[in-house]
C-alpha cells in the first residue's frame, strides 16, 4: 500500500470510530469541594488517591502546560515539576532531553520512559499537547519499580482526553505567532575585521575601507512564523464516551528554508457492556513533513568574514578570496576555510516525511465486587522516508569562481569521475507493541483495613528498525527525487546509476515480565506499598536475561492522628520513605549481542584475492542490566485551609554495572572495543515544592507556585579494562571531554581542559602548569583537569497566576544553575575567521595590556577554560493574558482570546546564543558545547479558544 493510500485509510478509520458512538447525553456530574481535595495520581497500572500514595509523583494537568504554545508537549513542562530537568531546542521537530533526578548512565539509554495510554514510547514529539489530560511524573524507585525494565531514568505517564460533559462539546483552539532569536552575538564589521586580521597576519592584506559589510546572521535568518489549529469533539452518554481531535501545526523556521508541518488525528472512545465490561479504544495518526537545513550554517555565519559579499557582481556566490586591492574578490588569495552559509542553505535540497500510527484496545471486566481484570494491547508503527539531493558540480563551482565546469571531471575513466550530482534516498520503519494483562483486587474490611493487590504479566516487542538507503549519481534535475528506484528508464542509463544500496535489518528486542504490587492502608493513616517486577530481555545472553526489581514504600498521615485531626492550621501532614531497585537494558546502539564479522580481503595461492570475514570486536557474555538502587524520603503538607501546599524530598541513588567501552587486549588481535560493566555513578539530591492559592473577595483569585531542586552527580568508580571515552570535539584535536580514571569523583559530562593562566607579555595565551613539571600548553597534555559539567547542580521553577473576573494572567519562569557551557563556535578558530565585536574592539596591545582578550592571532587555540563559561540562566518561559466571555451567544459555551509571549526575557551569563545546548543528551558528545547550535527563540502569539 502506498503511504498516501494508508494516510487516507487511517483518516477514514479515525472518523468512523470517532463518530459512530451513541450520542445520548446525561446531566453533567457536579464536583464537590471534597472531591476536588481527593486528588488522584497515576502510579502505573492504576491510580491512587494522592493522600494515600507513598511515592514521589509530580502531577500536572493540561491547563498548566497548554498555555505555553510550543510544538513539543515535553518542552511545556519545563520548570513545573521539581527534580525534572528539560533541556530543549526550538528547532522544529527536535526532541527535548529530560533528566529526572540526575543522569545515571554514560552510554546506555538516558531518556525516561513515556507511557501514553498504556503504550511505551521513546518520546512524545508526535502528540498534540491539546490532547493531553494529565502528566504524572514518577520520580523515585518505589514508584518506578512497577515498570522495572526501562524505568531507571524515570517514567512520565501521559493520559489523553476522553469524552465527558453534557451533550456534545465542540472546541476550537488556534493561534498564530512570530518567532525571532532571543539572544544575538554582535560580530565585528568589515573595517574592524580588517584591522584585527591585518595584525593577526602581520601584514596589510585587507583594506581599511571596505565596500561590503555583510551581516551573515541576518542573511541566513528570517522572522519565523508559526500557527496551530486544534479542533475537538467530545461527549458522553450512560454507556459511551467519545473524543475526536484534529490538529495541524505549521512553522516557517528562522533559518531560511527550514519548514515543518505536523498533522495529528486522535480518537479515544469508551463503551460499557452489561455493566461489568468496559472497552476503551484509542488511536492517533501523525504526519510530519520537514525541509531541514544544515545547522552548521549558524557556525559559518558566525565565522565568515563580513568583507565577503553574498554574491559577486557576476551573480556567483561570494567566497573568501581577497584581491590585491584588499577587497573580497573572485580571484586572489583564499584567507579562510569557511563556506558561504547562504550557498550552503540554497544547495541543500532535503525533504523528510514521517508517519506514526499509535493505538490500543483496553478491556476492563468487573469479575465480582472488588476484583477487576484488565487486558490491554497497544501498538506503534513508524514509517520514515527522506531524500537528499546534492548538486555536486554547482557546489564545486561555487567554492572558487575561477573554476570552469570542464575542470570538474578530469579523470578519463568514467568510473572514477566525480558525480555531477548525488541523490540519497532513505526508508525506515519499525513496529512496537505491548500486551498487558493484570488483576486488581480491592477490599476494605473491619473499617480499618484497606488493601489493593495488583498482579499481572506483560510482553513487549520493540521492532528492530529496518532501513534501506540507495544513492544514485547524475540524476536529471527536477525529477521525482522521492522515487527510490528512479523515474522511467533513467536508472538504467550509464550516466544515471545506483552507486550504493544498503539495507539494514536490526534485531528485535523482546521482553517478558511479571509484576505484583501490594498497597495497604491501616486506620486511614498508616501506608505500605510493596512492589516486585521480574523482566527478561532478549538483549542479553543466557544466564543474564532476567532481572528482578523490588521496591518498598511506607507512609504515615500524621494529620489523621487524634492529636492533629481537628487542627485548624494543618490540613495534611504526611511523611513517606521508600527503597527500590531498577534496571536499564538500553545498551549502546553499536553493541551487538552476537559478534559479527568484518569484511577483509585475504590472499590465497599467491595473487588470488578472496573476500573473507573475521571477528573484530569484544563480546562480553556476562553483559546484563545496568542496575539503579535508590533510597528516598519525603514530607507532604497542606496548611491554612489547604491554601498552602508543599512537599520536601531527599533521595540517594546509585547506578551499578555502568556499561562503558572495553579496550581489547593487544594479544587478542581484535581492534574494535566492546562493552562491559565498568563503573558506578551516584546521584543525591533535594527537591522542594511550595504553592499558595487564595481568593480575594468574589472577583479575584491568584496562585503562586515554585519548585527548587539540587542534584549532585558523581562518577564513583571505574574498573580496569575500560577504554577512555573522548568527546565534545571541535575538530583538529580540540576535545573538551574525557572519561578516564582521573574522572572519578567528577560529574558525568565534565569538561577536561587546559587551565587558562592569563596573557603573557606579548598578549598570548598561557596555561597553568598543574603538574609542576615545567612544561605547559600543547607540550603537556597531562596538565589538563576537570572544570565542571554541563549538568546543572540546581534548577528553579516559578509559576504565577492571577484572575480578575473574566481576565486571567499567568507567568512562569525557569532557571538552571551551577553548570558550565563551552563556547565552541568561538573556540573553533583556524585562521581568517571573523571575531566578535567585543574582541575586535578590545584586544591586548602594548597600550592596552589590561584587556581580557589576547592579541590578534590566527593559530588554532587549545581547548581551555578561556572558552568555558557559566551556564547559569533564568528565563521567563511564558507570559499569557486572556479574556474569557462566558455564554456570549446561545450557541457558544465560552469564547476566550489570549496573547502570549514565550521566552520574552532571559538573564544569562553565557555570551553565546543559548546556554541550553541539547545534543541528544549525549554527555560525551556536543551537549553543553555551542557549535552548530540552534538559537533559543522569543515568540509572540495571538490565539482564540471557542467552545460550542
Amino acid at each position: 500500500m502506498k503511504q498516501s493510500d494508508l494516510k487516507y485509510s487511517c483518516l477514514i478509520a479515525v472518523l468512523y470510530f470517532g463518530m459512530n458512538v451513541n450520542a445520548q447525553v446525561t446531566p453533567q456530574d457536579t464536583v464537590t469541594k471534597e472531591q476536588k481535595i481527593e486528588e488522584v495520581v497515576m502510579i502505573g497500572y492504576g491510580s491512587r488517591k494522592k493522600v494515600d500514595n507513598t511515592t514521589a509523583v509530580s502531577s500536572l494537568n493540561a491547563e498548566e502546560v497548554t498555555k505555553t504554545k510550543v510544538l513539543n508537549a515535553t518542552q511545556a513542562i519545563q520548570g513545573k515539576a521539581a527534580g525534572v530537568q528539560v533541556t530543549s531546542s526550538d528547532l522544529p521537530g527536535s526532541t527535548p532531553t529530560v533528566m529526572i533526578r540526575g543522569l545515571g548512565t554514560a552510554l546506555g539509554g538516558r531518556d525516561p520512559l513515556y507511557v501514553v495510554d498504556g503504550l511505551f514510547v521513546d518520546n512524545i514529539n508526535n502528540i498534540n499537547s491539546n490532547d493531553i489530560l494529565t502528566y504524572d511524573v514518577l520520580k523515585d524507585a518505589s514508584a518506578l519499580a512497577i515498570y522495572g525494565n526501562r524505568a531507571a531514568n524515570g517514567v512520565i505517564i501521559i493520559t489523553t482526553k476522553s469524552g465527558k460533559g453534557k451533550g456534545i462539546t465542540v472546541e476550537y483552539d488556534g493561534f498564530t505567532g512570530v518567532r525571532m532569536p532571543l539572544e544575538k552575538v554582535k560580530m565585528a564589521g568589515s573595517n574592524l575585521f580588517s584591522s584585527y586580521n591585518n595584525i593577526a597576519f602581520g601584514a596589510t592584506r585587507y583594506s581599511q575601507d571596505q565596500p561590503v559589510n555583510t551581516d551573515w546572521f541576518n542573511e541566513i535568518t528570517r522572522t519565523g512564523t508559526y500557527n496551530q489549529h486544534n479542533l475537538s469533539l467530545s461527549g458522553a452518554s450512560e454507556n459511551a464516551k467519545y473524543f475526536l481531535s484534529l490538529s495541524n501545526y505549521d512553522e516557517k523556521s528562522i533559518l531560511q528554508g527550514t519548514d515543518y508541518n505536523r498533522s495529528t488525528v486522535r480518537t479515544n472512545n469508551e463503551f460499557k457492556f452489561l455493566k461489568r465490561v468496559t472497552i476503551s479504544q484509542n488511536l492517533s495518526a501523525t504526519f510530519t513533513n520537514t525541509t531541514p537545513k544544515p545547522l552548521s550554517a549558524f557556525t559559518a555565519a558566525y565565522k565568515q568574514s563580513p568583507i565577503v559579499p553574498v554574491y559577486f557582481p557576476s551573480g556567483q556566490y561570494g567566497v573568501s578570496f581577497v584581491g590585491s586591492n584588499g577587497f573580497a574578490s573572485p580571484t586572489g588569495q583564499s584567507f579562510n576555510n569557511v563556506g558561504n552559509p547562504v550557498a550552503s542553505l540554497a544547495y541543500n535540497n532535503e525533504r523528510q516525511n514521517s508517519f506514526i500510527l499509535q493505538g490500543g484496545l483496553k478491556m476492563d471486566i468487573d469479575l465480582f465486587k472488588g476484583l477487576k481484570f484488565t487486558s490491554q494491547f497497544s501498538g506503534e508503527y513508524s514509517n520514515f522516508k527522506s531524500y537528499n539531493y546534492v548538486p555536486s558540480l554547482a557546489i564545486w563551482l561555487s567554492q572558487d569562481p575561477t573554476r570552469v565546469p570542464g575542470g570538474y571531471n578530469t579523470d578519463p575513466d568514467p568510473e572514477k569521475q566525480l558525480p555531477l550530482n548525488l541523490l540519497t534516498n532513505t526508508r525506515k520503519d519499525y513496529f512496537n507493541w505491548v500486551l498487558t494483562n493484570f488483576f486488581t483486587y480491592n477490599k476494605k474490611f473491619s473499617d480499618i483495613h484497606d488493601i489493593e493487590i495488583t498482579v499481572g504479566t506483560e510482553s513487549t516487542m520493540r521492532s528492530g528498525e529496518n532501513e534501506l538507503t540507495i544513492q544514485r549519481k547524475n540524476m536529471i534535475e527536477n525529477s521525482n527525487y522521492w522515487d527510490i528506484y528512479g523515474t522511467g528508464t533513467e536508472a538504467f542509463n550509464y550516466a544515471d546509476q545506483i552507486v550504493k544500496a544498503n539495507s539494514i535489518n536490526r534485531n528485535n528486542n523482546t521482553t517478558n515480565s511479571y509484576f505484583g504490587r501490594l498497597q495497604y492502608k491501616l486506620m486511614n493513616r498508616y501506608l505500605l506499598t510493596a512492589t516486585v517486577r521480574r523482566d527478561g530481555s532478549s538483549q542479553f545472553s543466557e544466564g543474564n536475561k532476567w532481572g528482578t526489581f523490588p521496591s518498598f514504600g511506607a507512609g504515615w498521615v500524621i494529620s489523621e492522628e487524634d492529636f492533629l485531626k481537628d487542627n485548624s492550621i494543618i490540613n495534611l501532614l504526611k511523611i513517606r520513605a521508600g527503597w527500590g531497585r531498577l534496571g536499564n537494558q538500553r545498551i549502546p546502539t553499536n553493541y551487538l549481542p552476537f559478534a559479527t564479522g568484518v569484511e577483509y580481503n585475504y590472499a590465497f595461492g599467491g595473487s588470488s584475492i578472496s573476500n573473507g570475514t573475521t571477528i573484530d570486536q569484544i563480546y562480553d557474555p556476562n553483559l546484563g542490566w545496568e542496575i539503579t538502587e535508590e533510597t528516598s524520603g519525603g514530607i507532604d503538607f497542606e496548611l491554612l485551609d489547604r491554601r498552602l501546599k508543599g512537599s520536601f524530598d531527599l533521595y540517594s541513588k546509585i547506578t551499578k554495572n555502568l556499561i562503558l567501552a572495553s579496550k581489547p587486549v593487544s594479544t587478542t588481535g581484535l581492534s574494535k572495543v566492546g562493552y562491559s560493566h565498568l563503573g558506578e555513578v551516584s546521584n543525591k539530591g533535594i527537591e522542594v515544592s511550595l504553592g499558595w492559592s487564595d481568593t480575594i473577595g468574589k472577583d479575584w483569585s491568584y496562585s503562586v507556585n515554585g519548585n527548587f531542586s539540587v542534584n549532585k552527580n558523581k562518577l564513583e568508580k571505574l574498573f580496569d579494562g575500560y577504554n577512555p571515552i573522548i568527546g565534545g570535539g571541535l575538530g583538529n584535536g580540540q576535545d573538551t571531554k574525557y572519561l578516564n580514571d582521573s574522572a572519578i569523583g567528577q560529574p558525568l559530562g565534565s569538561f577536561y581542559l587546559w587551565e587558562f593562566g592569563g596573557l603573557d607579555s606579548n598578549g598570548n595565551f598561557t596555561y597553568v602548569d598543574t603538574n609542576g613539571n615545567g612544561t605547559t600548553g600543547a607540550n603537556d597534555a597531562s596538565d589538563r583537569r576537570f572544570f565542571g559539567s554541563y549538568i546543572p547542580k540546581s534548577t528553579l521553577g516559578i509559576n504565577v497566576g492571577v484572575q480578575y473576573k473574566n481576565v486571567d494572567l499567568s507567568v512562569n519562569g525557569y532557571g538552571a544553575f551551577g553548570h558550565k557551557v563551552y563556547n565552541g563556535k568561538k573556540a573553533q578558530r583556524f585562521g581568517g575567521e571573523n571575531v566578535e565585536y567585543d574582541v575586535a574592539n578590545n584586544y591586548w596591545s602594548s597600550s592596552n595590556t589590561g584587556s581580557p582578550n589576547p592579541a590578534p592571532f590566527n593559530a588554532v587555540p587549545l581547548a581551555s577554560t578561556y572558552y568555558l563559561e557559566s551556564g547559569d540562566f533564568f528565563r521567563i518561559n511564558n507570559i499569557s493574558l486572556g479574556y474569557t466571555l462566558s455564554k456570549p451567544v446561545d450557541y457558544l459555551s465560552s469564547l476566550r482570546f489570549y496573547v502570549s509571549a514565550i521566552n520574552p526575557f532571559i538573564f544569562q551569563k553565557f555570551s553565546g546564543y543559548s546556554p541550553e545546548l541539547n545534543a541528544n543528551g549525549d554527555p560525551y558528545g556536543l551537549t553543553g558545547v555551542e557549535l552548530d547550535a540552534y538559537p533559543t527563540l522569543r515568540s509572540f502569539v495571538f490565539g482564540v479558544n471557542v467552545k460550542f
